[in-house]
């Protein structure tokens, strides 16, 4: 069984047979029976940041929580203080294990959803924050090995998805009203298979349109430029920015490098990196292309590495 609590008093119950016939039964949480999948009633108060969202710019950037998957399949929600770091983890519950993909984006409720993207057994879900129902999306997900939501590529209304398939190509496929996809587009043929990071949520070049960020395997951080365009090999520009190492640290340090959008609230998209001894760390974006992060601030002390998933 999986669910997706939507904040603040309505849950999601999804049960794995039922999944398969694509049956999903929703309830409220007062009604809902006590389960593994509620949060723990020692847990603080969890807070909606819907006004917080209706910041979110044209190219996807606004304040997002932090989603994290345990080892024992459940999601944890950190959300944003506005100021920079998160408050304290709020419990939405678990069944995440087998899922291969997770990706959140801010869709339903005027965009100020957290709405789930899943791949399980290589079907792809979509489920809205407040929604009734879990949507299939299609099969054949098993053939890309990295999902991530990464704000407007497009030019659309709404945010994007970027999948890269086995075979190292990058694919855009972009987002609908209602959580349904496009049909894809060819970001790059080749060579994404080279990248053990990619993601990003917003402008960091400062031109007002979407980028992506991306970790090389030898440890080069790079910022690519988007164009706007949802046009088979020019969603992305031709130079990409090399992003200079943290000061004491070098980007091969971390253990996972995500974005949560504009963690800090000052109208610029962040990274957020997990060292090795699990600490938190966040990165201001600074809208300049030639150095797009500030230097790094510590938000989390320790446990980080705990989580098998960051989204």
């Amino acid at each position: 069984m999986f669910s997706f609590v939507n904040r603040p008093l309505r849950r999601a119950l999804a049960v794995a047979s039922a999944l398969a016939a694509a049956a999903v039964l929703a309830t409220t949480a007062k009604d809902a029976p006590a389960s593994p999948s509620a949060p723990e009633p020692a847990q603080a108060a969890h807070t909606d940041r819907a006004p917080l969202l209706q910041q979110t710019a044209a190219d996807g950037a606004g304040l997002f929580p932090l989603l994290a998957r345990d080892k024992n399949g459940r999601i944890l929600d950190y959300e944003p203080k506005g100021t920079g770091g998160f408050a304290a983890k709020f419990d939405l519950g678990g069944g995440y294990s087998d899922a291969t993909a997770l990706a959140q984006a801010n869709i339903s409720r005027s965009q100020t959803g957290t709405d789930l993207y899943a791949v399980i057994d290589g079907t792809l879900y979509y489920t809205a924050e407040r929604g009734g129902d879990t949507k299939v999306l299609g099969t054949g997900w098993d053939q890309y090995n990295l999902l991530v939501s990464v704000g407007n590529m497009g030019g659309s209304a709404h945010p994007d998805l970027l999948a890269r398939g086995k075979d190292g190509t990058l694919w855009l496929y972009q987002g609908k009203a209602d959580g349904t996809l496009a049909g894809r587009v060819a970001v790059r043929t080749s060579g994404w298979n080279g990248m053990n990071e990619v993601t990003g949520r917003g402008d960091y070049t400062g031109d007002g349109k979407a980028d992506v960020v991306a970790r090389s395997t030898a440890g080069v951080l790079y910022v690519y430029p988007g164009t706007g365009n949802a046009t088979a090999e020019a969603v992305l520009a031709d130079t990409r920015h090399t992003v200079p190492a943290p000061t004491g640290s070098a980007w091969k340090d971390y253990t996972v490098l995500v974005s949560t959008g504009d963690n800090d609230g000052d109208g610029k998209p962040d990274l957020l990196g997990v060292d090795g001894a699990g600490a938190l760390w966040l990165f201001k974006g600074t809208g300049k292309a030639s150095a797009p992060f500030a230097a790094r601030t510590q938000i989390g002390t320790s446990g980080w590495t705990a989580y098998n998933l960051l989204f």
